[in-house]
């Protein structure tokens, strides 16, 4: 639609938008959307009675003037279209006067969502609402009415540009039915590929299938997925947006709007600045909110503090691990006391920001309040105090190792005591009390020093039971070294029972088992055909004495109860 016909409502409506708090605003647009539904185009209204109807104030401006019915409704049109954008949206159960949505008016009308939404181009104003946690564009029934009655031959040629035979019908959802099956994709993309094919408009193949889904929703191709998704799929969404991947794709892979994607996408970003700890030391200046600029700004002598820094050098004899810590300048300290200022009054405005998003006593996240610059915001402030908060830590490491190097004696690893001196370190930083006016060093060395009195006993007490624990094993494990006079005694010992057995047998046999386990000196162990050659005997017949001879032996073995042979 064009703008204001009236430059006097034009000038009513810019003074409103700019100047009257967001309260008023939304009231003058439910009257405005009431006075709407009851103008009649065959009147004429004098100003001072619109400008009452609207903010039910009589005006002294303008007594002579007369508005045309026609012209008054299509000013109001754009006051109300002005007046909706330039407040919040609203809970659709808090407007006064009886609305319905978008997906309403297409069900009565045979129409698609999209064409409603053209249809505010020609006088259909709407506000945002919140329907069920999401933000979508309402009318009232007074408005609905009268575009309806002013334009109601184009809304109806409008529900019939899309009517379709029965075969043309049946061949889109056949269509539809097979792609959804074998080529997948969403039901926008479907429509789009069928509409090319058939020379119709991909809005009316949607709307077609659209209907039959809904008609018919067991057998639906494209299911509505407007469900709540569950938290490991949103999850799955953030990390996959995380990686780099397009919302676009992330919209068709899991079924859903651009918006639906980047609503969950800031659901699980806030509820992640939420869960991060965020711990700090209140101070009653952090309330006087015209300090700011105090507050945030540089370190008193930053400039030559900067210099300092790029002219140190760490010494000669400082090891390779530790040269960095001694490149960074000591504060001073009204350094120290702005720094920690400063750091915790980044971290006081992020607690009152994330407050903004939650809801209740046990601030738990409400996706309605839910603002990208507010996450922006808490973001950027915890970043700052983050950095803040590492330049404390850097410029006081030194200290640590000058308490370590104090310490060392006591333990066998100086690597180890200078991190747990860190930790300690750290944790100072975080919980000192700068409105106390102690300088940081005093209550950091007393943190550190204190760790190391409960730390260095804990270590040598386990080094202890670490050594004993090797001592007991020594004592209890079984001592399987060999000596050598037992295996000699015990060789010999064997050998004087096989030779006591050996009597036993008759002399070719005692002879043979002699050469083939090579009992003697002279002979190492001969195979069956040597032992053939030296008794002018055949390989198999030595074979067959050499077994029989085996026998007997481990019969007079069991009888003599021989371990060498049983």
């Amino acid at each position: 639609m064009a703008g204001f016909i009236n430059p006097v409502l034009k000038q009513f409506t810019d003074q409103q938008v700019r100047f009257a708090p967001p309260v008023r605003r939304l009231e003058q647009l439910g009257r405005a959307e009431k006075l709407l539904g009851e103008v009649d185009p065959a009147r004429k209204y004098p100003y001072q009675f619109v400008c009452y109807r609207i903010t039910e104030f009589r005006s002294d401006q303008h007594a002579d003037l007369l508005i045309d019915g026609t012209d008054l409704a299509h000013d109001l049109t754009q006051m109300i279209g002005l007046l909706g954008r330039s407040v919040p949206a609203v809970p659709i159960e808090t407007v006064p006067l009886p609305v319905v949505t978008q997906e309403q008016i297409s069900r009565r009308w045979n129409v698609s969502t999209k064409t409603v939404s053209r249809w505010r181009e020609r006088g259909l104003v709407g506000r945002r609402v919140l329907c069920n946690g999401r933000q979508q564009v309402a009318y009232v029934q007074p408005v609905v009415d009268r575009f309806l009655a002013a334009n109601r031959e184009w809304v109806e040629r409008g529900g019939k540009f899309s009517h379709l035979s029965d075969d043309e019908r049946e061949e889109i959802l056949r269509r539809a039915r097979r792609m959804a099956r074998v080529a997948g994709g969403n039901l926008t993309e479907v429509a789009r590929r069928i509409a090319c094919r058939l020379g119709r408009s991909a809005e009316a193949v949607r709307y077609t299938i659209k209907n039959y889904d809904r008609e018919h929703p067991a057998l639906a191709m494209f299911p509505a997925v407007t469900g709540v998704l569950d938290a490991e799929m949103k999850q799955t969404i953030y990390s996959s947006y995380r990686r780099g991947i397009a919302v676009d794709t992330l919209a068709k892979r899991f079924q859903r709007t651009r918006t639906s994607v980047y609503r969950v996408i800031n659901e699980v970003r806030a509820q992640r600045l939420l869960a991060q700890p965020l711990d700090y030391i209140p101070h009653p200046s952090f309330e006087d909110e015209s300090r700011d600029a105090e507050f945030l700004g540089p370190m008193p002598m930053q400039e030559a503090y900067e210099a300092r820094q790029r002219e140190m050098r760490a010494p000669k004899d400082v090891p390779a691990e530790l040269a960095s810590l001694y490149e960074v300048p000591l504060l001073n300290k009204d350094q120290e006391q702005h720094l920690f200022r400063k750091m915790n009054y980044l971290k006081h405005k992020a607690a009152i920001l994330r407050k903004k998003l939650c809801k209740g006593p046990e601030m738990e996240l409400d996706p309605t309040r839910i603002r990208i610059h507010l996450l922006d915001e808490i973001e950027d402030l915890q970043n700052q105090s983050n950095r803040v908060k590492d330049q404390l830590i850097n410029a006081n490491m030194r200290l640590v190792v000058n308490i370590a190097k104090r310490h060392s004696a006591q333990t066998d690893n100086f690597f180890e005591l200078l991190s747990d001196g860190n930790m300690s370190l750290i944790r100072a930083v975080e919980k000192f009390d700068f409105g106390r006016g102690f300088k940081f060093s005093t209550y950091a060395s007393w943190a550190i020093m204190k760790n190391f009195a409960r730390s260095i006993p804990d270590e040598k007490h386990r080094r202890e039971r670490f050594l004993t624990g090797h001592e007991e094993v020594f004592e209890v494990r079984p001592d399987n070294r060999s000596d050598e006079h037992e295996v000699v005694a015990t060789q010999e010992r064997a050998t004087h029972s096989v030779n006591r057995l050996l009597d036993y047998l008759e002399p070719r046999e005692r002879e043979i088992i002699r050469m083939r386990a090579g009992l003697d000196d002279h002979h190492k162990g001969m195979t069956l055909e040597e032992i053939g050659k030296e008794f002018g005997i055949t390989k198999e017949r030595v074979r067959q004495l050499h077994a029989r001879s085996m026998k007997k032996l481990r019969t007079l073995a069991e009888k003599e109860d021989f371990e060498a042979l049983s």
